[in-house]
């Protein structure tokens, strides 16, 4: 059949159905997630155009439910049939993930995504993400993986691309941008949640980090101005607007 141009048919789309043409001799189920550009750069950067799940394997049992499961609602449209939609949306997405993980040779996953598949990296990044706050050692680290100093050291060099606390310290501003951007609290505040012991010392890492303080960050957000910051891939931060 000859291709048509999507862009109208998704615009006439009636309560989330696009219908091309007459009859029902095939029926596709597409949809999108939007990411700020934190996310599409820390998730979307790492892995490959496209993820094929081949329908004969086990694997893809969760991945047809879920479809299944969203055409139904999509058909009969529910109480609150966007909502489960959208949530098994995202059960899929999860799942694809996992699989891609699971499925990805040596080398074919970098960065803290690669981290979380490494059986050494991967205790070491919960620790930090369970406790940012916590005044974090190597060695103490390197306990939590249960491995010694340089093991850990080299390990998450070569696995994630930068160093356990270089590490550490980009995820402390990432949660504190999302501080800054989604509530009110002080700097002050937000730098003891995230594990810095005064506001002065956020301010300087944020801005060795971003190259704005925190409250020009708050300001530009505010202001509508963005204030994104990217994550390069070798662990390099830099403001984004």
């Amino acid at each position: 059949m000859r291709p048509v141009p999507a862009g109208p048919v998704f615009a006439a789309a009636t309560d989330g159905v696009a219908r091309v043409g007459t009859g029902e001799d095939a029926v596709f189920i597409g949809g999108r997630f939007d990411f700020g550009e934190r996310a599409r750069e820390l998730l979307l950067d790492v892995l490959p155009p496209v993820i094929h799940v081949p329908g004969r394997t086990a694997e893809a049992a969760t991945v047809r439910w879920a479809l299944e499961q969203i055409d139904a609602e999509l058909r009969d449209r529910s109480l609150a049939s966007t909502l489960v939609t959208e949530h098994l949306a995202l059960v899929m997405l999860i799942h694809l993930l996992r699989l891609h993980l699971a499925g990805a040779g040596p080398g074919a996953v970098s960065g803290w995504m690669a981290g979380l598949t490494d059986p050494v990296v991967a205790p070491a990044l919960r620790a930090m993400h369970a406790r940012p706050a916590h005044a974090w050692t190597v060695a103490e680290l390197a306990g939590a993986a249960a491995v010694s100093r340089s093991t850990l050291a080299a390990r998450f060099k070569r696995t994630v691309g930068q160093s356990p606390l270089d590490y550490l310290t980009g995820w402390r501003i990432e949660l504190a941008t999302d501080r800054l951007r989604r509530g009110d609290d002080t700097v002050a505040m937000i730098a003891r949640k995230v594990g810095y012991g005064s506001e002065s010392a956020l301010s300087n890492a944020f801005k060795r980090v971003t190259g704005a303080s925190p409250r020009e960050y708050r300001r530009r957000i505010s202001s509508g101005g963005g204030g994104q910051i990217a994550n390069a891939a070798d662990g390099g931060y830099r403001p984004r607007t």
